[in-house]
């Protein structure tokens, strides 16, 4: 331990990109999390917090040992979106160099990332962030990151890192803990000790459905590598990869942190785990619900108060994946088929959910959906409707990744369309949290079916009134689709398993 209170930088870079979505502006980040300096002590501390929980985690478990000095720069965080411009990445990497040498010296970094960033000029701005971090503060401090399990990783990314922690829950309930395993990791590094990381890729791409750490062979390896924490083996993250990304750093990876600097035991551990998910790989497979059945399971609950509620995830157009979560397949399927009792959230329209609120709760229009949309998913179509209930769409999640998270949906409106009610927000996000429909009086208890946009997260957001048996997954269009065959790829590197089939790996000697 320093014989001074450790300086600690603090900053933050996090968005998934997906190729094929619009670009993601400054705009996207000012609308999510933008902060600085001791606006990130803030939210850190005593809250709302917008940022993801890992930085709260990290500050209260720092606080909890002996002194330390918080240096927190910027912490930058959108919505899962297309590439970052340039311009704004390039601009974020310069103030942050200028923010750690006028910080300086320094004894430790802490990032909050995600990893699975593009840019418009770069396809690693994540490895270009911890490159430029360890150029400014030198061979000698620690740098440790949280990920996101869906993190796209390369080795520029891990060779400036001394820890690397991943999530180890989807949905992702356990990112607070995560941060306060960061904070357990820099406090050891602080006090002398030494890490090393290795890390081993495979040609894996695993559609998202496949990959519930509840139960599966996603969460078959992760509890295999948590087994093999201890002694010299610090952290096993197992990152299945964001193949929507479509970039050279794909593909499922490991990624061992040893202590004592045991690069060999990182490397063997990474090299065991990589092996034992390529002989597991054809689990790796799942069967959507179709439309069609989609329908009749809707039309079924709402007709019978005797069967169980079913919960219909549009895992085509997940938000939280980058797609627009405005596709109405399935909204229209569902109106068409007269279908009673449903609930589909949230449907990202920023200019019916502004007409929805200047024309007041009550009052019946025809609601145009998709009105200032121009891509090819987006659909647009009208539809009788009756505004039901508003909101400003600030909330405090009570459940899953959002619990005692702020959010923001913006403007929003329950509107009723025969026996379908849809949650209009203005503020592009994913359904994962009660509270994004509680806030505008949708009793869930009452439902007969709830339709999602999102992959998963929503999950351990509904699981109060849907057990798993409740749950299906729909196979729409969207820019999400679990079908990889939908894609062009144009940067994934081939071959990869499921989209190829004949493939021939085995782990190398040494990570």
């Amino acid at each position: 331990m320093p014989k001074t209170a450790p300086r600690i930088a603090i900053l933050g870079f996090a968005i998934e990109c997906n190729r094929f979505s619009p670009v993601t502006t400054a705009a996207d980040f000012r609308r999510r999390v933008d902060i600085r300096g001791e606006e990130i002590m803030r939210q850190a501390s005593a809250g709302p917090c917008h940022t993801t929980p890992d930085l709260p985690g990290f500050v209260q478990q720092m606080n909890s040992g002996e002194a330390w000095t918080a240096l927190p720069l910027r912490i930058a965080i959108a919505q899962p979106g297309g590439p970052v411009e340039q311009a704004f990445f390039d601009a974020f990497l310069a103030e942050i160099g200028d923010g750690l040498r006028q910080a300086g010296p320094l004894d430790g970094v802490f990032v909050v990332s995600h990893g699975a960033a593009l840019a418009t000029g770069s396809d690693d701005p994540d490895g270009d962030l911890f490159a430029l971090i360890r150029q400014q503060v030198g061979p000698k401090v620690p740098i440790v990151g949280v990920f996101d399990l869906h993190a796209n990783v390369s080795q520029k990314m891990v060779e400036n890192l001394d820890v690397f922690v991943g999530y180890l829950e989807n949905p992702h309930t356990d990112v607070r803990e995560r941060g306060v395993e960061a904070a357990r990791h820099m406090r050891e590094l602080l006090a002398g000790g030494k890490s090393a990381v290795a890390l081993v890729k495979l040609p894996l791409t695993p559609p998202s459905i496949t990959l519930l750490t509840a139960e599966g062979p996603y969460a078959d390896i992760i509890r295999e590598g948590q087994k093999r924490v201890g002694g010299d083996i610090m952290n096993v993250s197992v990152m299945a990869g964001f193949v929507f990304s479509d970039c050279p750093k794909n593909g499922y990876s490991v990624i061992v942190t040893a202590r004592n600097g045991n690069r060999s035991a990182a490397a063997a551990l990474a090299c065991e785990l990589a092996e034992l998910t390529w002989s597991m790989r054809n689990r790796f497979r799942k069967t959507m619900t179709t439309l069609a059945e989609a329908v009749a399971l809707a039309k079924a609950a709402g007709a019978d108060p005797a069967l169980p509620a079913v919960l219909l995830a549009d895992v085509g157009d997940n938000p939280g994946g980058g797609s627009r979560g405005n596709t109405s397949h399935l909204l229209q399927a569902l109106i068409a088929a007269d279908v009673q009792g449903a609930v589909l959230g949230v449907f990202n329209d920023e200019a019916l959910a502004g007409e929805a609120q200047l024309r007041g709760i009550g009052a019946s229009f025809k609601a145009k959906f998709n009105s200032a949309e121009e891509d090819s998913l987006s659909q647009p179509f009208e539809a009788q409707a009756k505004v039901l209930a508003l909101s400003d769409g600030a909330i405090i999640g009570r459940r899953g990744l959002l619990k005692g998270t702020a959010a923001d949906m913006g403007p929003s409106a329950l509107l009723q369309i025969g026996g379908v009610a849809v949650a209009v927000i203005s503020n592009r996000q994913q359904c994962m949290e009660p509270m994004q429909l509680e806030c505008l009086g949708v009793q869930l208890d009452k439902l007969r079916t709830l339709v999602v946009k999102s992959r998963g997260h929503f999950r351990a957001g509904f699981d109060e009134n849907f057990t798993p048996k409740q749950i299906f997954e729909v196979d729409c269009p969207g820019l999400t689709s679990p079908n990889l065959h939908n894609f062009k790829w144009t940067r994934l590197p081939r071959p990869v398993f499921p989209l190829d089939e004949a493939i021939n790996w085995s782990a190398p000697i040494s990570a």
